[in-house]
């Protein structure tokens, strides 16, 4: 439920979120967008169309210790389609949801991509490139293909347990608590998954933020800490856990080369919500209120 310039839940128009970082919310998306990158800024490797200057500054590179040949590749290849003076810091995963996500920065972009594009052909390194500095919805298109035609190898991966710190209690509410009273309320106590408090990450002139989250490979609800807050009420907090309840019900469906997470049986659910017209007022009239510290 991404909502420009509004507060969103989850990684609709997605995503491919997964699931704690910042990730522009008109970002295309395959699968569940992640947008969970970490570690600091790095201007490395930069465009080869940056214009020779008498006086270069240094240019910062990413060490290449404990990096695959194949990602170095591709990160340089992909770089080389870059406008001037941005870097770009390319990481291979084998997330079965994430395939492909990106985080813009001023200065890099931040890229956790499958595994599955190593050794890309020329044409599929073009197409990523332009879906890394324009969004552009053609070049989503041809990734989406490439996407699909490796399904099979992805799904073939062993699915990585991680320890995972959860941090249901907050200073105002304990998000374990609302679960268990939803899902005895509207789910008959079935719906399996946790939830946590997700990290606070707030960045200048954000005017965005996802509310909620639901991880599909590991069935965890983060919900965004800004909700901890006394002038936040019960019920709004409880819409938002109760929306990403529904993600744990409800399969993603495929609408041609688009993955579908609000299907209109969703929405019907969503609606069946006890104070699901009073939240989305609250919502409406208390934007500004989530970005105060």
């Amino acid at each position: 439920m991404d909502l420009s310039k509004v507060p969103s839940r989850d990684q609709d128009d997605v995503p491919v979120c997964t699931e704690s970082t910042c990730v522009d919310p008109r970002q295309l998306a395959f699968r569940f967008a992640d947008c969970d990158g970490k570690g600091g800024v790095s201007h490395a490797p930069l465009s080869r169309w940056v214009a020779p200057a008498k006086n270069l500054g240094r240019v910062a590179r990413l060490p290449t210790e404990g990096r695959s040949l194949e990602e170095i590749q591709l990160e340089h290849a992909v770089a080389a389609y870059l406008p001037p003076g941005k870097g770009l810091r390319l990481t291979f995963t084998k997330n079965r949801y994430n395939i492909v996500a990106v985080r813009r920065e001023p200065a890099v972009y931040a890229v956790r991509i499958h595994h599955i594009f190593a050794g890309a052909e020329p044409r599929l390194v073009r197409a990523l490139a332009r879906y890394v500095v324009h969004n552009d919805r053609r070049a989503s298109g041809v990734l989406g293909e490439f996407i699909e035609r490796h399904e099979d190898i992805i799904n073939r991966a062993p699915h990585r347990t991680r320890q995972l710190r959860l941090r249901p209690v907050g200073r105002t509410y304990n998000l374990q608590e609302i679960f268990n009273r939803l899902n005895q309320q509207y789910f008959e106590g079935t719906l399996q998954a946790q939830i946590t408090w997700g990290p606070a990450v707030f960045r200048a002139q954000q005017r965005s933020i996802k509310m909620g989250s639901f991880a599909v490979e590991d069935r965890i609800i983060r919900v965004h800490p800004a909700l901890d807050r006394a002038d936040v009420p019960l019920f709004f907090v409880e819409w938002i856990v109760f929306h990403e309840m529904l993600h744990g019900r409800h399969e993603i469906r495929r609408k041609g080369r688009r993955r579908c997470f609000h299907p209109p049986e969703f929405l019907a659910e969503e609606r069946g919500f006890a104070d699901y017209e009073r939240a989305s007022a609250w919502e409406a009239g208390n934007v500004d209120r989530l970005f105060r510290s």
